[in-house]
């Protein structure tokens, strides 16, 4: 059974990325409404220890979503989706709230692997990454993520150019993927990104890594007074 979602209203939710038990215990402690669990965050976030993940969530009361991914490419190779779909129904065992996933072909959102993969774990939600940001035609793809039930968030930094292009299209993501999916913002957010986010969209959660660590890098731990100042800015 999963752990019930956090409320997100108008204030916010800061979802943060962890690699460790300890990253988990600072996050929870800095006021993280949600958890992703990656391994390898220097290569944007892998599969980690199925034990990693059972401790963490024997541990933390928020809400966890697990990384699936073998390796830094979006097209899946020969086996590697009958792979990450058996790990995926591992996961289902434990408590956790939702996996994290994303497979493309050819510019688009690869349904069938999608699906495939997320069939064997029926009870989880998923947040599809920012392969999205990868796609052809992002607002087309929105249509064809509706069509997994499980998905109810897309992981996007707004793709390319000044922040304020990427917020009217990250708005433009969100008015196209409601009321079903929600709009998770990523991509080296950091609190002034999260603020001019705040003050000219509706959007209201946010996904950070090296900007809660220290050293501000990947190979940087989690702070609990670095999440604490960004989840008082989602209050500001």
């Amino acid at each position: 059974m999963s752990k019930k979602a956090p409320n997100s209203r108008a204030a916010g939710l800061l979802e943060v990325i962890v690699t460790s038990l300890d990253d988990a215990l600072e996050a929870e402690r800095g006021g993280a409404g949600r958890l992703e669990i990656v391994n390898h965050l220097e290569l944007g976030g892998l599969t980690p220890d199925f034990e990693n993940v059972q401790e963490i969530c024997q541990r933390v009361a928020i809400p966890v979503r697990v990384m699936l991914r073998c390796s830094e490419s979006h097209i899946p190779h020969p086996g590697e989706v009958e792979f990450l779909a058996q790990q995926a129904e591992h996961l289902a065992a434990l408590s956790i709230d939702g996996l994290v996933l994303g497979f493309l072909s050819e510019g688009q959102i690869d349904v069938a692997s999608t699906r495939r993969v997320l069939s064997r774990a029926p009870n989880l939600k998923a947040t599809f990454h920012r392969a999205f940001d990868e796609t052809t035609h992002p607002l087309a793809e929105i249509g064809r993520l509706k069509e997994l039930r499980q998905v109810d968030r897309i992981l996007s930094s707004g793709g390319d150019g000044p922040w304020e292009t990427r917020a009217k299209r990250l708005e433009n993501y969100q008015q196209v993927a409601a009321p079903e999916i929600k709009i998770l913002v990523g991509g080296g957010l950091d609190r002034v990104g999260i603020e001019r986010l705040r003050s000219v969209t509706q959007l209201r959660e946010f996904h950070t890594g090296r900007a809660v660590r220290l050293p501000n890098e990947a190979c940087g731990l989690v702070r609990a007074e670095r999440v604490r100042d960004l989840v008082a800015c989602l209050h500001g």
